[in-house]
């Protein structure tokens, strides 16, 4: 015998049953109205961390990337430039020679990832957003500086309002032959400390910025370049002004979008995503056995209401409709509360960040939210899917149950 009958015919056939069955019917609207609530609340949540983290790396990263198919590097002449810049959306677009070198200060060195670029990307928003001090620079005359991140600077203890000693870059040659003395196997390059700028740890404690001219110098990259950054202008859409872009660099060049950049981190965001809906939601259908409890409860005590209506003429469709009817009511009645409960809270956590990180490290004070109206659609679906479909078998009990008896 089914559980739930079991259970109600031992225990519950007495004068208090409708109130028992008015129970198990508000607990299970507040168990649909509260896993609603949490599944809004976390996939606000992590839409929150998806948008600090785009908002880190668009600070650092440009819009699109050209670079080459095959090698790190590629000819100048090998790209139109200037086409580029005249393709319709493209705001910026800044050569850019990248490798990986040596920067020593006094005693301390590090390994760091050096990014040769053109100084036309101070002037550019992103740039200016991250550099700390106001007064920085690339290359002044023939001096060349260098812009370090946060870490870098900490790492390698330089005073950018004190010290005057230059920091120097070292670069390995490509030689063909071997030779003893150590100072002809790499490129010296001194620089100047020129600014420092604060992203993140991953980009703080790697990255420094020098100007075209002394990256050249450095890499040996005369008529050389690692990849190109392209801004595009706000009124135009990124995906639109890229495939423009293909177009005019041709099939040896790819083009990539900031998310393309990063497609392995943004990736995964979506996998923990769609595991956490997918968690949430089972959890939800297995609170929605109480739905399927109080419909059966329902159904034992309107036998004798079932037989009436079938004796009037009630087909079992009907019949069967009209306990679906009951289950959709608790559902939607669920579904209403969890959403306005959900969108409150989340809206609460976006004005007023009630619940902090308490974090020093972390970028933001308080968790992020973000509101997405896809969410909302497939939350409601899926949590309808749900507890309807454990309203099916006792509708079809229902319309299994009449009898002459019970008249």
């Amino acid at each position: 015998m089914n559980f739930p009958f079991y259970v109600a015919r031992k225990y519950f056939l007495s004068k208090k049953k409708k109130n028992f069955i008015n129970i198990i019917a508000i607990i299970s609207m507040l168990v649909v109205a509260e896993g609603t609530c949490t599944l809004i609340i976390v996939m606000s949540v992590y839409n929150g961390l998806e948008g600090v983290i785009k908002n880190v790396h668009g600070n650092f990263d440009p819009d699109i990337k050209v670079m080459p198919v095959k090698g790190k590097s590629f000819l100048a002449d090998s790209l139109d430039l200037n086409q580029i810049r005249e393709t319709p959306g493209v705001l910026w677009a800044t050569e850019v020679i990248e490798d990986n070198a040596l920067l020593k200060y006094k005693e301390a060195q590090k390994i760091v990832r050096v990014k040769g670029v053109n100084q036309n990307i101070l002037k550019q928003s992103r740039f200016k957003n991250i550099v700390l001090e106001d007064d920085y620079r690339l290359q002044q005359g023939s001096l060349g500086y260098i812009i370090v991140g946060q870490g870098i600077k900490y790492a390698l203890d330089v005073d950018l309002e004190s010290e005057v000693k230059p920091l120097q870059l070292f670069y390995p040659k490509n030689l063909t032959k071997f030779s003893l003395n150590t100072s002809k196997l790499y490129t010296t390059k001194g620089v100047l400390l020129g600014g420092s700028y604060s992203v993140e740890r991953q980009y703080d404690d790697h990255f420094v910025f020098i100007s075209l001219e002394t990256a050249k110098e450095l890499f040996s990259y005369q008529n050389k370049l690692s990849y190109v950054e392209i801004i595009v202008d706000e009124a135009y859409s990124p995906h639109t002004v890229m495939k423009a872009v293909e177009k005019v660099v041709g099939n040896n060049f790819r083009v990539l979008d900031r998310e393309e950049l990063h497609a392995d981190l943004y990736k995964i965001l979506k996998i923990e995503k769609l595991v956490v809906f997918i968690i949430i939601s089972l959890i939800v259908a297995i609170a929605s056995v109480n739905i399927y409890f109080s419909l059966s409860m329902l159904v034992l005590d309107k036998k004798k209401d079932v037989s009436i209506l079938a004796t009037l003429g009630a087909s079992s469709n009907l019949i069967r409709k009209i306990f679906l009817a009951e289950g959709a009511i608790i559902s939607l009645i669920g579904l209403l509360f969890g959403l306005i409960q959900g969108l409150g809270i989340a809206l609460l956590q976006k004005h007023f960040g009630l619940v902090k990180m308490n974090a020093q490290s972390s970028l933001i004070n308080a968790y992020p939210v973000k509101i997405d109206a896809s969410d909302l659609v497939y939350i409601t679906i899926s949590v309808l899917v749900i507890t309807l479909l454990a309203s099916i078998h006792p509708a079809y009990m229902a319309s299994k149950s009449f009898s002459n008896k019970e008249l």
